[in-house]
């Protein structure tokens, strides 16, 4: 289950379906991402064919990633059973 999310578009938009701040091409992409995120009891269960899921390396290292876009992810901790997460280009740090 989605615990947090850092993004204030993405918490409008999940928790609202208030679309401001997200690209338009992106939208229905990140409704079956954070709707299989909000599903799944473990990170890997997000391993899924087109999410392109990966583990993070470095400073970021406990996260996974999941693409929205070539350069935008959606990366999550996982804390329990709960996701916490947020859309980031994380190749920008």
């Amino acid at each position: 289950m989605i615990r947090s999310l850092r993004s204030k578009a993405l918490s409008r938009f999940w928790l609202k379906g208030d679309e401001r701040g997200l690209r338009p091409d992106w939208r229905t992409k990140i409704r079956i991402v954070l709707s299989r995120l909000d599903a799944a009891h473990m990170p890997s269960e997000m391993n899924l064919p087109g999410f392109r899921f990966h583990s993070l390396t470095g400073n970021l290292k406990g996260r996974f990633a999941v693409s929205v876009s070539p350069n935008w992810r959606i990366t999550f901790g996982w804390d329990g059973d709960d996701a916490v997460d947020d859309l980031e280009d994380y190749h920008g740090k």
